[in-house]
């Protein structure tokens, strides 16, 4: 099988982070996807913690040309809807969105996954959930079963999301959150750092504390 040459779109932090689970795992004999750089127009710089940046978002069409794929990492609690359409408008199509999972991860044979998935190393997904498209779970997060999950959604290390819920797109799960069985997540929406979700949520909401509590809309 062809190794995909994998560009990410983003900077240090959230995106470094992805990079170097790829290098690890391509390192442990996982040679499908390797780390080849970075997307960047923010931090106008030519590399990032020594992987080249091989352009902006403008220059993704030529990119796509030369052969490679792509991992989006753009995201931030407050403005996730329009970050969602800055990508979109890229028109990037979605086989051209790998999914990476990391070859520590747990994720049982019928969970489906959309394209340009992100799961990272210990993670583990229970049977019969669904994640949408660019759906990022991050180290060592665990999410139950029979859940559906949007598009573009994030998944905080060490968060812990429980059974047949129903997630919106765009949603962020914070730092160690507990979200409890049976509940549902509006579209945009953020549950805190260490929140303790019992209920579920409207849109545009972000809910703190334990038991969690709306903090703001």
């Amino acid at each position: 099988m062809k190794t995909k040459k994998v560009l990410i779109l983003g900077g240090g932090g959230n995106a470094s982070v992805i990079g170097y689970a790829m290098v690890d795992a391509f390192n442990n004999g996982y040679s499908e996807l390797e780390f080849s750089g970075y997307i960047n127009d923010r931090d106008k710089v030519n590399e990032i913690e020594g992987y080249p940046v091989l352009g902006g978002l403008k220059d993704i069409p030529e990119l796509i040309k030369r052969d490679y794929y792509f991992i989006n990492a753009i995201g931030k609690i407050g403005v996730q809807q329009e970050r969602i359409a800055l990508i979109e408008s890229l028109k990037i199509p979605d086989d051209r969105f790998v999914t990476f999972i990391h070859p520590s991860a747990y994720v049982a044979p019928n969970v489906k996954l959309g394209c340009g998935c992100v799961i990272m190393p210990n993670v583990s997904i229970s049977p019969g959930t669904c994640l949408g498209k660019c759906c990022r779970v991050m180290i060592g997060a665990v999410i139950g079963h029979n859940n559906i999950i949007g598009q573009y959604c994030f998944f905080a290390a060490a968060s812990c999301t429980g059974a047949y819920i129903s997630i919106g797109d765009g949603v962020f799960i914070s730092l160690n959150a507990t979200l409890r069985e049976f509940i549902k997540i509006g579209n945009y929406s953020t549950v805190g750092m260490g929140a303790v979700l019992l209920n579920s949520i409207g849109e545009n909401e972000i809910w703190v504390g334990n038991p969690a509590k709306v903090l703001n809309k």
